[in-house]
């Protein structure tokens, strides 16, 4: 299976071709989708004593999960206050809490395992496009105390010594974070996976989830051969969904777009001097970071229409590029594609026992490397009755999309955002 044109599938480890299912598998847990929640999720069951099965529709990573920013940070697409809101601080802090363990266990596994080329750097510098001194400092505040988590505060001066462009001001420097390479990651956690006894079919997409008696039946296209087991997990993103109709009518698949730069030379130092990650605090943000040591790879816009014309992408993308370094105008492009991520209506991942011996975690977009990963071993901790943490996402259920006029409002959305976004900045 090949992957889509990405900088990440450009540097990949190299890993063996994976089988199709081709005749009937039991285990005590299928796990549907071999992205970041799917792998989690099936490492730990595996460390738990638990034989598993990984069906993927595609490859490994294949989605989201391999071809987004890299960049891994504590929170959740929805932020602290709107769920403070909702659920009362004590809850949301526990909330936040588990996406550091999230932030954590990805760095965790990296070293325990010794995955390579995953390229781990930290860092990220989150900054403002119009001055803002006060609601940084008032953020750093909050999230020290109520949270106790720990970020600097940057003046202006201190962000452009960082980032070479006057489109900055204020910044928050968060040292916990840090971005990495998310496809060998993925392809790094298979191969444990698989080492540790753990079957991953690739080119399998699932069409039917039925039950016979006390067994689940994973029936595939194309193809005889079923999955008999204890426990599904749906484990799917922006490419899939039709498996589970709730779910299907719960998230929208919401694109992204990313673009790698030719080598920049001398250039890439004039832009950041710092080997962090880099994003602005807009509500559809800009993010980026330097790579192979000379190479911008920016990420930015979100459409639910996705944009696959790469010299289209490749010009919408330049053009906010160049909005924060104006001197990258001639630069080439090498490479840009877009990414489809699942994304509830609540901004939450959907994380729940939809029945007996059926689970649902997924829709981790905006927010999915930290998130994906804990939410897929607190649903396998879960299964093996070990806690029943996955139960603080209970309020997060498969509320409905808006049907056929969900994208619509979506973008519109999108549209009215950046107009603020640009409003608030033009005094600047």
């Amino acid at each position: 299976m090949s992957y889509p044109d990405t900088y990440y599938a450009s540097t990949a480890i190299s890993t063996a071709p994976r089988s199709a299912l081709s005749e009937d598998v039991s285990v005590d847990v299928c796990v549907v989708g071999g992205g970041i929640a799917g792998l989690s999720c099936a490492l730990e069951l595996l460390e738990q004593g638990k034989s598993v099965a990984i069906v993927e529709r595609e490859a490994v990573a294949w989605g989201a999960s391999g071809r987004n920013g890299g960049l891994v940070s504590a929170g959740w697409a929805q932020g602290n206050d709107a769920l403070e809101k909702k659920l009362g601080l004590s809850h949301a802090q526990k909330l936040f809490a588990l996406s550091v363990q999230g932030v954590e266990q990805i760095s965790n596994n990296i070293q325990r395992f010794a995955l390579r080329d995953c390229q781990l750097q930290m860092g990220r510098l989150n900054v403002a496009r119009y001055p803002q001194r006060q609601k940084f400092i008032a953020r750093q505040r909050v999230m020290q105390d109520k949270y106790q988590y720990q970020q600097d505060y940057l003046d202006t001066d201190q962000v452009r010594q960082i980032c070479h462009t006057q489109r900055y001001f204020d910044g928050l420097y968060d040292a916990s974070s840090f971005h990495f390479h998310p496809l060998n990651y993925c392809l790094g956690l298979a191969n444990v996976i698989e080492q540790k006894g753990g079957l991953i079919y690739e080119q399998s997409a699932v069409v039917n989830i039925s039950r016979d008696k006390n067994k689940q039946l994973v029936s595939i296209a194309d193809s005889p051969a079923k999955v008999s087991c204890e426990n599904v997990v749906f484990c799917g993103g922006g490419y899939s969904g039709k498996e589970i109709q709730a779910l299907q009518r719960a998230y929208l698949p919401i694109a992204t777009y990313m673009l790698l730069t030719e080598p920049l030379g001398d250039l890439a130092a004039q832009l950041i001097s710092r080997p962090y990650s880099i994003s602005d605090d807009r509500r559809a943000a800009d993010y980026y970071r330097i790579v192979e040591g000379d190479r911008l790879l920016w990420g930015s816009r979100i459409t639910t229409d996705n944009q696959d014309n790469v010299e289209k992408l490749c010009s919408l993308l330049r053009e906010d590029l160049c909005s924060v370094y104006p001197q990258l105008q001639e630069v080439k492009i090498d490479k840009a594609w877009s990414g489809l991520m699942a994304y509830a209506g609540h901004k939450m991942p959907i994380v729940q026992q939809q029945q007996p011996g059926v689970w649902i975690c997924s829709s981790f977009g905006g927010h999915g490397l930290n998130t994906g990963t804990i939410c897929g071993i607190k649903v396998a901790q879960g299964i093996c009755a070990i806690n029943q943490d996955y139960q603080l996402l209970s309020p997060f259920g498969c509320d409905w999309n808006g049907g056929v006029l969900g994208p619509m409002v979506a973008n519109l959305t999108y549209k009215y955002l950046r107009l603020k976004d640009k409003i608030q900045e033009a005094a600047f």
